[in-house]
């Protein structure tokens, strides 16, 4: 029994197994059938899709085909129309020049029949000019070579005086016209800058508050103002003037440093002679220094630059001094700023003309201190600091020493003579009584053994200041007659001048 349902069981899985792989195959065969038709429908349906591309490629093909056989028969047409209209300008064109032809042949036959007939004319003429000048010899009774030589002659003559007068003429109207616009350019440049009066006096004044300090200025028996006066070499006046007083001296450096050291003196209190020494020496020291600052401002405000540090330094010290009673600083200033506006009126360089100006007095802050005039000193100084020609010719032709070689120097010349001139600006007498003054200095300054030489009392006293060990007592006594005899042979002056000759002896030792 076990062994039939084995069998069976084995028949049955066997059937089943048979019957589960044609259920299997069909459903396989099937879904293979399926896909097939759908890959069939796809690719009519490309096939359809393609289809109708190709034919709207092919109406797109037709309509640009039809569109550019349109374009092309157009501009096939509007060639064709711009040839045939190329070809009746030409057509026209070669009939005008025809035309033209035919014109100038009838010209050139009139042309020469006027040369023909103007020929027979000529000939004509000479016959009539040969037959009137034969009968003119005959009336004059010269021959032609000699009329035309007297009529030569006369011409010529009036020809000269004809140009002569156009000469006098042209000259004359050049010297005006160059008058009024010298006078328009002088005016432009006084109206355009206007300056103060530059004048400088002999004295300043020292305001006090008390009274009081003029007993501590003068000191005991006359020493604090004593050593004022040897050390500062001005004229310390104090009178009954109240609330002032007045420092007198002819060299506006120092007066300027002497009327500072009195008033810081009169702010510390201390007057004695070591601490009028020290603060002497301090103020001078801070003077100096001044110069080149004020010297630098003066350019900047100017727009000169690349001044040498020198020429600088002298720019500042003439702020103090003078000519004729005009601060030679303040003077400077004038020319640069008028020759700058005449030299910019002419087409010059303004600058240039400026820094001319500025430097066309240089030498002034240097005739205290060597000899020779401010013309001389202040061409070898610019020089020799490197200032271009058009600088050294203003500097030498402002006083006519030479002709200016050209518009800035010219200009410098004019803005000097403008600035000098003008009403107020200087002084004359004032001018005489400083050179007889800075004489009088000079000529005790040029002496052996001399230190320092102070012109004071408005000029009637001369301080002489020698050196202990060059000069003893008794050649002290001689040196102030030799002086004042030189100076009788001179100069000339009212009155009388006292030369006082001082000899001291100083011995400075530092204690540590």
């Amino acid at each position: 029994m076990i062994v039939e349902y084995i069998v069976v069981g084995l028949v049955s899985g066997a059937v089943c197994g048979v019957v589960a792989w044609l259920a299997t195959s069909k459903l396989n065969a099937a879904r293979h059938a399926v896909r097939v038709s759908q890959a069939k429908a796809k690719a009519k349906a490309i096939e359809n899709e393609a289809r109708m591309i190709l034919e709207r490629a092919k109406v797109e093909l037709g309509a640009k085909e039809l569109e550019l056989k349109k374009r092309v028969e157009q501009e096939f047409s509007a060639a064709l129309r711009e040839q045939e209209r190329k070809t009746r300008l030409i057509s026209q064109k070669e009939e005008a020049i025809e035309e033209k032809r035919r014109a100038i042949d009838r010209l050139h036959k009139e042309a020469a029949k006027l040369q023909k007939d103007a020929e027979d004319h000529k000939k004509r003429n000479e016959q009539k000019f040969l037959e009137a000048q034969s009968a003119i010899e005959k009336a004059a009774g010269m021959s032609a070579q000699e009329a035309e030589r007297v009529l030569l002659a006369q011409v010529e003559e009036k020809a000269r005086l004809d140009s002569a007068n156009i000469v006098r003429r042209a000259e004359t109207e050049a010297k005006n016209e160059a008058r009024r616009r010298a006078n328009f350019i002088i005016a432009q440049a006084t109206t355009r800058y206007a300056s103060e009066f530059a004048n400088e006096r002999l004295i300043n004044t020292v305001a006090i508050s008390n009274d009081e300090y003029k007993g501590r200025i003068i000191g005991k028996e006359g020493r604090n103002i004593k050593a004022l006066e040897n050390l500062l070499g001005v004229d310390i006046v104090i009178d009954d003037t109240p609330g002032a007083i007045i420092i007198s001296s002819f060299n506006l450096y120092r007066r300027a440093i002497a009327t500072r050291t009195i008033e810081l003196l009169l702010e510390d209190g201390r007057i004695q002679p070591a601490r009028i020494e020290e603060i002497h020496n301090s103020v001078k020291t801070q003077f100096e220094e001044s110069l080149l600052e004020d010297g630098q401002n003066v350019a900047l405000d100017l727009g000169v630059s690349d001044l040498h540090p020198e020429l600088v330094k002298l720019i500042g010290r003439l702020k103090y001094r003078a000519s004729y009673g005009q601060n030679a600083l303040s003077h400077s200033l004038e020319v640069a700023y008028l020759a700058g506006i005449i030299a910019a009126e002419l087409d010059g360089n303004e600058k240039l003309a400026k820094r001319a100006g500025l430097l066309h007095d240089i030498g002034k802050a240097m005739t205290q201190d060597r000899d020779g005039s401010h013309v001389t000193l202040g061409m070898d100084i610019c020089k020799r600091y490197g200032e271009g020609d058009v600088v050294l010719n203003a500097i030498n032709s402002h006083h006519g020493h030479e002709d200016p070689l050209s518009i800035e120097a010219a200009a410098v010349c004019a803005a000097d003579a403008l600035s000098a001139a003008r009403p107020g600006a200087r002084r004359e007498v004032l001018e005489g009584y400083l050179k007889r003054v800075e004489e009088l200095e000079n000529i005790a300054a040029n002496k052996k053994g001399v230190l320092q030489t102070y012109a004071i009392a408005a000029g009637r006293e001369l301080r002489v200041i020698v050196n202990a060990s060059d000069i003893d007592d008794r050649e002290t006594a001689l040196l102030s007659k030799e002086i004042a005899n030189e100076i009788e042979q001179k100069l000339q002056y009212p009155g009388e001048i006292k030369v006082n000759v001082i000899r001291e002896l100083r011995a400075v030792e530092m204690a540590r």
